[in-house]
């Protein structure tokens, strides 16, 4: 061993293998930028279409019984579809918006129609469950019939619709629409 000093051995890092991996990887994600842009087709929007119901009784070419109902500006737009009713259909008085703008969204129409009511609760199951309501419930706590539907609103509420029968007699019905914020949210 010598005592003699000597200078320290030298090592060159390069840092041109890191830069080649970099370069890479920048060249392979210009390459794919680049067939998706000569290959992008776009986005095609499909125009959605109800099925038809067959049978049972016809929608009513207007809903303007409903207009007390809609006349809020409170009602999400994915909800709207929700204003339907059967032909021969007339408002009766006493539509009220109960809470009136304070608190959750609440109206309720009476109305009359000419059928029966086994016909009406299904006007509205067909019609509903087609425009993507549930079913939920059916009859009510008086035993009057029934039904109950709910759809989630792009407000992020669930939205419910009832049927209710109020009286039945000689292919004359009298019923009440009630369409209600549920406090709940999505």
């Amino acid at each position: 061993m010598s005592d003699e000093p000597r200078a320290p051995l030298t090592t060159t890092t390069s840092i041109w293998p890191a830069a080649g991996v970099l370069i890479f990887a920048v060249v392979v994600l210009v390459v794919f930028m680049i067939i998706n842009l000569i290959s992008d087709q776009g986005v095609t929007s499909t125009p959605t279409t109800l099925p038809v119901v067959v049978g049972g009784l016809a929608t009513a070419p207007s809903s303007a019984v409903l207009d007390f109902c809609t006349s809020s500006s409170e009602i999400p737009s994915n909800i709207n579809d929700v204003f339907i009713v059967p032909v021969r259909t007339r408002g009766d008085s006493g539509g009220t918006i109960p809470n009136a703008g304070a608190g959750d969204f609440d109206c309720y129409q009476p109305l009359t129609t000419m059928t029966n009511s086994a016909s009406l609760l299904n006007f509205y199951k067909t019609r509903l469950e087609a425009r993507g309501w549930g079913l939920f419930s059916k009859g009510s706590s008086n035993g009057s019939p029934q039904s109950l539907f709910q759809k989630a609103g792009n407000d992020g509420f669930y939205w419910v619709v009832g049927i209710t029968v109020t009286k039945s007699s000689n292919n004359l019905v009298h019923w009440t629409f009630r369409i209600y914020q549920n406090s709940e949210t999505v």
